[in-house]
């Protein structure tokens, strides 16, 4: 979910996952110049981008595909191949951020519990989704691809109402876009975002450890069990079984 990237400072120190985790609790992420650079460089915008998990624009055309289930959806069934996919030169994109450090680093991590994928699939072909971490009850969107129409649109839909059912606060987009003004992101200061940051992780222990206090962290997995999570006005519109687009769509349209 990133962009071309302001006040970069370059560094050249192998991604290690907890350094990883440390630096997105302190607001700070890394990026590369292209897909075959050799090193990182660690990034922290002055505007930030987040999308407030109660204001998701659902267009009438985007709530149709979804009600009419016009794609397949899962989550972190296939993250390595959802990064690589998301690290694959485009028409549109001819190069990527993403390096080999990094998709090592966030493969280590989705091992580890931190960092997880959104899936879209037309039958059996992946046609588009998104990875992040999630730290706390923020999550840091960091790519997302699309090879189908609103496919990208869909994988953000299914988030935003997995981090609704979580109990996440925050969904960092790092770098404002078109596409994702369209779907309700806004931006924010770097002081605010910090603020909101803080928050999300508050209660969150050992971070180099790979260790999350208890009650502090969202919960990604919430939505795709077969029994509603918590009692909850969002949890009881949860269905047994996997959720239908038209669920997404409640709780996408559900206020608490």
């Amino acid at each position: 979910m990133s962009g071309a990237p302001p006040d970069a400072a370059f560094d050249v120190v192998p991604l290690d996952p907890n350094l990883v985790l440390g630096a997105y609790a302190v607001g700070v992420f890394p990026m590369a110049d292209a897909r075959d650079a050799g090193s990182v460089y660690w990034v922290e915008p002055k505007e930030r981008a987040i999308l407030p998990l109660d204001s998701f624009h659902l267009s009438h055309s985007l709530k149709k595909t979804l009600i009419a289930d016009r794609y397949r959806v899962t989550a972190d069934t296939a993250f390595p191949r959802i990064i690589a996919l998301c690290a694959e030169a485009a028409q549109d994109r001819p190069d990527t951020w993403i390096n080999t450090q990094i998709e090592q680093v966030f493969g280590t991590l989705h091992n580890m519990g931190f960092a997880h994928s959104i899936e879209v699939w037309d039958g059996d072909d992946l046609v588009g989704g998104l990875y992040g971490l999630a730290l706390g009850k923020a999550f840091f969107g960091e790519s997302m691809v699309s090879r189908a129409r609103d496919a990208s649109k869909v994988a953000i839909a299914w988030l935003v109402a997995r981090l609704r059912i979580g109990g996440f606060t925050l969904l960092d987009c790092q770098f404002m876009t078109d596409h994702l003004a369209s779907l309700g992101a806004v931006e924010i200061s770097r002081a605010d975002y910090v603020g909101l940051l803080t928050g999300a992780i508050e209660g969150v222990v050992g971070v180099g450890a790979g260790s999350v206090a208890a009650g502090a962290a969202g919960d990604f997995s919430a939505l795709g069990r077969d029994a509603p999570p918590f009692a909850s006005p969002l949890g009881a519109l949860i269905e047994s079984g996997p959720p239908s687009g038209k669920v997404i769509v409640q709780l996408l349209t559900h206020t608490s």
